[in-house]
């Protein structure tokens, strides 16, 4: 627990921080904190918070910066929003009413990129879960066999399959025909449990095709399923802080070619209650070690089904960046639910 005096402190270096990008010393504590303390006392509050981890000194200067530690109690126990006017309310509003829901979602990634200066990011609705039109086992090799998939909406998916024994095209045609006589038109779980049930019915040991085919289904549809848009990263590359080191910015722009990390870590947020904010390590990923990601859901008909975010610096406007993620999420819900509901 800190105490007032140590609270303000804190509160001042970060927001100086943030606004200046350069180390805090006691000098400027004393003069912006308002606090009536000489710099030796300033001095030995920056050293207990310091100790405590919420600040740190750098090598090159006798100032100091906030920590991630730092600045996840200032975002926690310190941090003022500033609420966006209703100017901006009804702009950003006003840019959320294209004609298709995909533009929609577009829309939104690119205006949260426009109003932070960093990446903007939007978790796309998911979809009904896919049901299976058709199945077809193609041989490729002796244990390596081509499962195509197509959905009842048309969406075709391919996967390799590598199995523990080869399968000969009598078998590959007895499990394709089973699966599209009994099972076309339903969803990939239902298919699960069935086949599961009914595996002794078919001709030959087809266990561990049909497993090996229906988990790579499962992924399949479901990667297919799901991704996410992002624009403004370029904006990343003036933040000074993630330019100058340009092995990490690129570990940063392989993580969004990726996606496969990234949108685990948005599959949190959407699951989320509210406003989430990853600081640095928290998040998990390495080459967001130095970022912030600040995420929101966004519903349909009350359903949570995507969220909206930023990724940025860790010394970001915190107070300013927050609201506008909110403000977005809430008003794409609103635009998604008046297309749903048209």
């Amino acid at each position: 627990m800190l105490d007032e005096r140590s609270r303000t402190l804190l509160k001042t270096l970060v927001e100086r921080y943030i606004a200046d990008g350069q180390p805090v010393g006691s000098r400027a504590l004393s003069k912006f904190s308002g606090l009536d303390l000489s710099a030796a006392t300033v001095r030995n509050v920056m050293a207990d918070l310091e100790d405590m981890g919420l600040i740190a000194s750098p090598h090159t200067s006798a100032g100091r910066v906030p920590t991630p530690r730092g600045y996840r109690f200032f975002v926690d126990s310190l941090l003022i929003m500033q609420p966006l006017d209703s100017e901006k309310i009804h702009a950003i509003e006003g840019q959320l009413h294209p004609s298709q829901p995909q533009q929609l979602i577009s829309s939104a990634s690119h205006l949260l990129s426009g109003l932070t200066h960093f990446a903007g990011i939007v978790l796309t609705p998911r979809r009904k879960t896919p049901r299976i039109r058709q199945m077809e086992f193609v041989s490729l090799s002796d244990k390596r066999i081509l499962l195509i998939l197509v959905s009842t909406d048309g969406d075709v998916q391919n996967r390799i399959l590598f199995t523990e024994r080869p399968y000969s095209p009598s078998e590959l045609v007895v499990a394709t025909n089973y699966l599209n006589q009994y099972f076309s038109g339903h969803e990939l779980e239902h298919i699960r449990s069935r086949v599961r049930d009914d595996l002794l019915k078919l001709r030959g040991d087809l266990h561990g095709l049909m497993e090996a085919a229906l988990t790579a289904g499962d992924e399949a549809m479901n990667r297919a399923d799901e991704h996410y848009i992002i624009s403004g990263e370029r904006n990343l590359l003036e933040v000074e802080e993630l330019s100058s080191n340009m092995r990490r910015l690129r570990e940063l722009f392989d993580l969004f070619e990726q996606r496969t990390a990234l949108m685990q870590l948005l599959d949190i947020s959407h699951r989320a209650d509210g406003i989430q904010i990853f600081i640095g390590g928290e998040s998990g990923l390495a080459p967001l070690d130095e970022c912030s990601v600040v995420t929101a859901p966004y519903e349909v008909d009350g359903q949570i089904v995507g969220s909206v975010g930023v990724i940025g610096p860790t010394r970001m406007a915190y107070e300013r960046v927050i609201p506008i993620v909110d403000i977005t999420a809430k008003l794409l819900s609103s635009a998604l639910t008046y297309r749903a509901d048209s």
